[in-house]
């Protein structure tokens, strides 16, 4: 069985709900991610995604707008112990394509619906040639 801390990501873009979220937006590009999490503190406060960005162009948000007023807050987590089929199932139940990672109530690192897929692909390889 496939655990999910052997395939999330740890390596995190993080943002505070005060960075302006332009800014937010442009880190996201240059790391090349759909999704930052937003920490107050060191706990997770949010989740920022390629949607919720959407969400603010369509609506004009303003120049100085903030990660905050956009961000999904309380977003569906996992644990890091938990299956790769049990985040999929999240995923899929819940209509979005990436999840926090916990491991003993701290932010452990994010897993991605490609993150999955890999996952997936590996299973369904072709062994031995």
């Amino acid at each position: 069985m496939a655990v999910v801390s052997n395939h999330m990501t740890s390596d995190l873009l993080t943002v505070s709900a005060e960075e302006r979220l332009a800014h937010a937006a442009r880190r996201m590009v240059e790391r090349g991610v759909g999704a930052v999490l937003v920490l107050k503190e060191e706990g997770l406060d949010g989740i920022l995604t390629e949607r919720d960005l959407m969400k603010a162009v369509a609506a004009g948000y303003k120049e100085d707008a903030k990660v905050g007023e956009w961000m999904t807050r309380h977003p569906e987590t996992i644990d890091a112990d938990d299956s790769t089929e049990h985040a999929a199932a999240l995923m899929i139940h819940g209509g979005f394509r990436h999840l926090p990672v916990m491991d003993g109530g701290r932010v452990a690192g994010i897993v991605s619906i490609r993150d999955l897929m890999r996952v997936a692909l590996e299973d369904s390889s072709p062994r031995g040639v």
